[in-house]
């Protein structure tokens, strides 16, 4: 059976070959910024960072999962209006943030990702952070397009529909990104602990020095 890591793989060269594909046809005086990567820190074909998508935070910044380069990342996807698992999945990403050493904090950044990017604007997701004091560093709240979400969720094999007019069936899973960014370990599961995925971020941050 495939696992969740070979599924992230194909996912992630499909949509690479197709990012490369559009580029090669893309006129090189386009203004836009690019990313630029030296010979010595190539991107795997198993990172997020070859994610073309764009997405907006809670200060209304467009940025891409490339901005986060170089800092370990602990992603859950959520969205604002949940009342039952979402709050638990959010307390879970506090306790595992308030268990990092303080002095390691830098290195990391934590992501909640909207699946109901309708609902959850910029100024809602800065609502909701300010509500459950997240509105400072490491925490990042992310909202993008249907399509966007649906092609980060099918990465990380999160599975989510709308069931009602206000409410979603979802995956509870948490995952810890590398600073290459590529898929290091994920838990699934509410009020499960945070020891494994705290270790698992020790242990990415240690593999940076």
């Amino acid at each position: 059976m495939m696992n969740r890591y070979n599924m992230m793989g194909l996912v992630l060269m499909s949509l690479f070959i197709s990012c490369n594909t559009a580029t090669d046809k893309k006129d090189q005086s386009d203004d836009q910024p690019t990313h630029v990567v030296s010979s010595d820190q190539a991107i795997s074909d198993m990172s997020i960072y070859n994610l073309p998508s764009q997405w907006t935070n809670q200060d209304g910044k467009d940025v891409s999962f490339l901005d986060y380069r170089g800092k370990v990342l602990v992603s859950v996807m959520i969205y604002t209006s949940c009342q039952i698992a979402c709050p638990r999945l959010v307390a879970d990403m506090r306790t595992i943030k308030d268990r990092l050493p303080e002095d390691q904090l830098d290195k990391v950044q934590m992501l909640l990702i909207s699946i109901d990017p309708e609902t959850d604007t910029p100024e809602r997701l800065k609502s909701f952070a300010i509500e459950n004091h997240m509105d400072q560093d490491p925490w990042v709240f992310l909202r993008s397009s249907k399509a966007n979400t649906r092609e980060f969720a099918a990465v990380l094999a999160v599975n989510y529909r709308k069931i009602s007019p206000i409410d979603f069936s979802h995956s509870n899973i948490i995952s810890v990104f590398n600073e290459k960014g590529e898929l290091a370990f994920q838990q699934e599961g509410i009020n499960v602990g945070p020891d494994a995925i705290v270790k698992q971020v020790e242990k990415a941050i240690s593999a940076m020095q």
